[in-house]
């Protein structure tokens, strides 16, 4: 069996706008491009772009992927998000690892894809995942291509999610559980890397990049609490033990420090979330979710 990579999602990716009044000439382009005045946006981004700046490079490769204003050309847009992602630019390194892909480049593509998966971009590990379960410019390894999938699902990709169920059906439940632990994993290295501990003053700093983009959202980084109690959350019961463990890693966010089980009814696995010190406390958690009972155990 082999997966197919939905592309045309990952043309997605939005453009830069640095926050920074320095930045003015980025930050026009951005509002023309809004305006729907593509023509004003590259006028306004290639003299930027050519003095070597990250955000106006990227914003370029946008302009010749998407099309807009221009004929699309991959040729071009491969070239601004290869320049913006040798400075690090994370849209930068994300979309040239894809722009690669997509122009035939696997193994290319494979060193750049790995660096947006360690900034926890989900499109980035969708695609590696579907490269790692297929054997595709990379070694096969079905164990990381599950976790990759599973975080990249965890990250509001439908691809993914959709993806997940496939690779149920062939990938043996002894990997899916493997996998389950190392995305957890990596969704603790991402927490980490966002949330770098502080330097000392002493220390000293080096050169601030020439555009400061806007801090990614805090991520506390301490672990929560290990939960007790005799109550749990029941979240449907499945013919496949799979989609039991599928349904658990897209919702697993929704639950800091509780555990799943997947005790067996008849023919039927139930999925249950815990623990929860009472019922009252339990029925909070489900929230938005439906079905969802507390039950004792």
């Amino acid at each position: 069996m082999r997966l197919t990579a939905a592309l045309l999602l990952l043309a997605s990716l939005g453009l830069s706008a640095p926050a920074l009044a320095q930045d003015a000439a980025v930050k026009a382009g951005v509002e023309a491009y809004n305006r729907g005045d593509y023509a004003g946006a590259l006028l306004a981004w290639r003299p930027a772009a050519e003095k070597g700046d990250p955000d106006a490079q990227y914003n370029i490769g946008q302009i010749y992927k998407l099309g807009r204003g221009v004929p699309v050309d991959m040729v071009e847009a491969e070239k601004w998000y290869r320049l913006a992602a040798l400075q690090g630019h994370d849209l930068g390194e994300a979309n040239y690892g894809m722009m690669l892909f997509e122009n035939g480049k696997r193994e290319a593509a494979v060193p750049w894809l790995e660096r947006a998966v360690a900034h926890g971009e989900p499109r980035a590990q969708y695609l590696l995942g579907v490269m790692l379960f297929n054997g595709d410019g990379v070694a096969k390894n079905w164990v990381r291509a599950y976790a990759l999938m599973l975080r990249a699902s965890a990250g509001g990709l439908d691809a993914a999610t959709r993806t997940l169920a496939q690779m149920d059906q062939h990938i043996p439940a002894a990997d899916r559980q493997q996998a389950q632990a190392l995305a957890q994993r990596y969704a603790q290295e991402t927490r980490t890397a966002a949330n770098p501990p502080a330097k000392s003053p002493s220390a000293r700093q080096a050169p601030l990049a020439t555009v400061t983009r806007a801090p990614k959202a805090a991520v506390a980084a301490a672990p929560p609490e290990r939960a007790t109690g005799s109550w749990r959350l029941q979240l449907g019961a499945f013919a496949t033990p799979s989609n039991a463990e599928r349904l658990w890693g897209q919702v697993r966010t929704r639950f800091p420090g509780r555990q799943p089980a997947y005790p067996k009814s008849g023919q039927l696995t139930r999925l249950l979330i815990g623990p929860f010190p009472s019922r009252a406390e339990a029925e909070k958690a489900c929230g938005t979710i439906k079905p969802c009972m507390a039950v004792q155990r």
